[in-house]
């Protein structure tokens, strides 16, 4: 137990190569990747509620530890527990791996720091096909509890990778045959534009950035270009997942037709 809680920081998560997801849904995906489950943790009443789940993990020769509602509650990250905790390894793939299967859409998280934010991006780019997903050195730990959560799953249903420098990813990315687009509310060419004269129709990685502060200068001036979602109403922008789901909706669609 001791072993597990310590899984909350990330110091610990690299040194271990492990990672906790909670609830049915997590224990669910982990035990559809062979050996991505490592120990379960469940209540006696979430044990009766999921005895199918608890069942499969006993037939995966998974450790499973009853614990009491009080451990569970110093264990989980969340303030009401579901009462499973699942001890997963680490999914993330190289950058060769994963730029090896020829992709048409790669998501890129280039200096995003909020966890929740960087989660449902993660989401949104399993939703439209995307073929991976990158998250930057600059950026947060996939596996961080928030972000786990957010994703609802698709942490475990796409190819991530972890920790790239963005000034050595880039030609990686163009060597795949990849147009790299940056999603900046500063960009000259508008979505609508990109769709118009086939941009999106070409396989693309999309580069998006810090919701509080966008991409920095540096990312921008090498990116091939530079992409605003227009705003036709009054806000004053999207938040970086919405911005992140017309995009990358965009390019799912237009390399579709």
């Amino acid at each position: 137990m001791k072993a597990a809680r310590r899984l909350a920081k990330r110091a610990f998560r690299r040194r271990e190569r492990r990672f906790l997801a909670e609830g049915p849904q997590a224990v669910r995906e982990a035990l559809a990747i062979p050996g991505g489950l490592a120990e379960l943790f469940t209540t006696a009443e979430a044990e009766t509620r999921h005895a199918d789940l608890v069942a499969a993990a006993e037939r995966a020769e998974v450790p499973v530890l009853r614990v009491s509602g009080e451990v569970m509650a110093e264990l989980a990250q969340t303030v009401t527990p579901q009462g499973l905790l699942a001890v997963c390894e680490f999914l993330d793939v190289s950058l060769d791996a994963a730029l090896a299967t020829t992709p048409r859409l790669v998501t890129v998280l280039a200096h995003v720091r909020d966890p929740g934010n960087a989660g449902t991006v993660l989401r949104t780019a399993d939703a439209a096909g995307s073929d991976s997903v990158v998250f930057t050195d600059a950026s947060v730990d996939p596996y961080n509890g928030k972000c786990v959560r957010a994703s609802a799953g698709s942490l475990f249903h796409l190819p991530v990778v972890t920790g790239p420098r963005f000034d050595t990813l880039i030609p990686e990315l163009r060597r795949t045959g990849l147009t790299v687009l940056a999603a900046d509310g500063a960009g000259k060419r508008t979505l609508d534009d990109s769709i118009d004269d086939g941009l999106l129709a070409r396989p693309t990685a999309w580069v998006f950035g810090n919701e509080a502060w966008g991409l920095p200068e540096e990312i921008l001036d090498n990116v091939d270009e530079v992409v605003r979602v227009p705003i036709y109403g009054r806000a004053e922008s999207l938040n970086l997942a919405t911005a992140a789901a017309v995009c990358l909706y965009a390019s799912a669609r237009a390399q579709r037709s």
